[in-house]
């Protein structure tokens, strides 16, 4: 058991630096090549990338999240663990063709495709390998740090990369290579190192059917989710123009770099919580979910009260003063982070350990819903800001329905009196940051740097007098 709790500290701190190298690496890129590609060229990309990750979710299936769960329960039996690796692997193995034969014909007779078949074709190289990559087995271990450190020496890769081959404006398929270059290199460089946990000789007889339901339940949950975190980029190329997805996809790229971080925690807490509501630890089940409750809400709130101030800036800094038109979209779609850390804390953590995983499927079926209403009727007339605000729609609702599902346990995890204090501590920071904002005329860099240095201090300071604490150790 010591064993076990020491492996959760090393598993979190291992997930933040994961969360920081998906913020720094793209900070360190966005600048670059989309001041290069410009909004069309950017846009281009996004599309395709978000029309192929539709592909790539059919292909997996529910693997994702049920190989976490399968591998977790025989990960002590070296045989028995390899048997089931190789099981899930040979469904998504039959599926992955049946993906890729349909994708094949998309290419060949949908007119939207065919105009960027080439772009499509290189994108579509991440569906093969995807299949390989098998990342569930290795988070079903809790090998975190080979994650984290093979993640970042790809994306390491690929930003050097990026330097070195877009040079132009008609680069925009080279960036759509390197945009999956990390994943396809990590999943390679995943096959072969399994031989370290598992063994490749065939372990029959095998039993497929028994993993067929569950599979079947975590693919509609991700489907639903994936439908509405896409469904507004894909909507954009089909209703709008390339130049207006790539003006979307800037405000997007911000706030998924900062989801990275809010809801990072609950890929570290899931193994964990499994394992505590398997052996009956129910207190400390809910210990830990206390936890994630507050680390989301104390996070995620002056972040997106942070960034929506400092839009303007944070969009001229990744992308030049082209992508001006990013502002109001990003404005609108900040406060998503905060539905997404607490859907993720209610939805992975509660409900899909305690066997409850139709009630996500049921709370993303009603945002995917009101996505696809609100996009049809918003993105004509608002472009990528209707966009942005059919998405803060959705996530509303996904949160509000989980929240009624667990209305009678909330109380147990979360108190008003925490969210009260956070708000408190927020008025003064906010009151200072707008003064600044419109006080100091600064270059861009030094203008968020300042903000920044003075918004999180004062938070923080005005939390510590209000006595507010979070324990995040153990």
């Amino acid at each position: 058991m010591m064993a076990v709790q020491a492996s959760l500290g090393k598993n979190f701190i291992m997930n933040i630096l994961l969360a920081a190298s998906s913020l720094i690496f793209p900070l360190i890129t966005y600048p670059y090549v989309s001041r290069i590609l410009l909004p069309d060229g950017t846009g281009r990309v996004a599309f395709a990338v978000s029309v192929v990750s539709y592909f790539t979710m059919t292909a997996s299936l529910g693997i994702p999240t049920y190989g976490i769960r399968a591998c977790a329960g025989v990960r002590d039996d070296k045989k028995g663990l390899s048997q089931t690796v190789q099981e899930i692997f040979l469904i998504n193995a039959a599926m992955t063709l049946l993906v890729c034969l349909v994708f094949a014909l998309c290419l060949a007779f949908v007119p939207k495709f065919q105009d960027d078949r080439v772009l499509f074709l290189v994108c579509g190289i991440s569906l093969l390998f995807n299949l390989v990559g098998m990342e569930w087995l290795y988070k079903a271990l809790e090998q975190y740090q080979y994650i984290t450190f093979r993640s970042i020496a790809f994306k390491a890769l690929s930003v050097v990369l990026m330097f070195a081959m877009i040079r132009s404006q008609e680069d925009y398929l080279q960036y759509g290579f390197l945009t999956i270059f990390a994943s396809v290199g990590s999943n390679i460089f995943n096959f072969f190192h399994a031989r370290r946990y598992i063994t490749f000789v065939p372990q029959r007889p095998y039993h497929l059917k028994r993993h067929l339901r569950p599979i079947l339940i975590l693919f509609a949950l991700t489907v639903t989710t994936t439908i509405y975190t896409n469904l507004d980029t894909v909507m954009l190329g089909f209703l709008k123009d390339s130049e207006t997805v790539g003006y979307y996809n800037a405000a997007v790229k911000i706030k998924e770099l900062l989801a990275t971080i809010v809801a990072g925690l609950g890929s570290v807490l899931l193994p964990r919580i499994s394992y505590y509501i398997k052996n009956r630890q129910f207190e400390k089940f809910r210990e830990l979910i206390r936890r994630s409750f507050a680390f989301v809400t104390v996070f995620a709130i002056p972040l997106c009260v942070y960034f929506i101030v400092m839009s303007d800036y944070s969009i001229d800094l990744f992308y030049g003063p082209a992508y001006e038109n990013s502002v109001l979209p990003m404005r609108l779609i900040l406060p998503t982070l905060i539905c997404i850390g607490l859907t993720n804390t209610i939805g992975i953590q509660i409900l899909v350990p305690t066997d409850r995983e139709k009630l996500v499927v049921y709370s993303t079926c009603a945002g995917a819903v009101t996505d696809l209403i609100l996009n049809a009727v918003l993105i004509p007339v608002l472009g990528a800001s209707g966009a942005a605000l059919g998405t803060l729609a959705a996530e509303i609702v996904v949160l509000l329905v989980q929240l009624w599902f667990i209305r009678g346990e909330i109380r147990s995890f979360c108190t008003l009196m925490q969210l009260k204090k956070i708000l408190l501590a927020l008025v003064p920071a906010t009151v200072i940051l707008l003064f600044l904002h419109t006080a100091l005329h600064l270059h861009t860099f030094f203008m968020l740097c300042v903000t920044a240095a003075v918004f999180f201090p004062v938070y923080l300071v005005v939390l510590l007098l209000l006595r507010y604490k979070i324990k995040l150790r153990g």
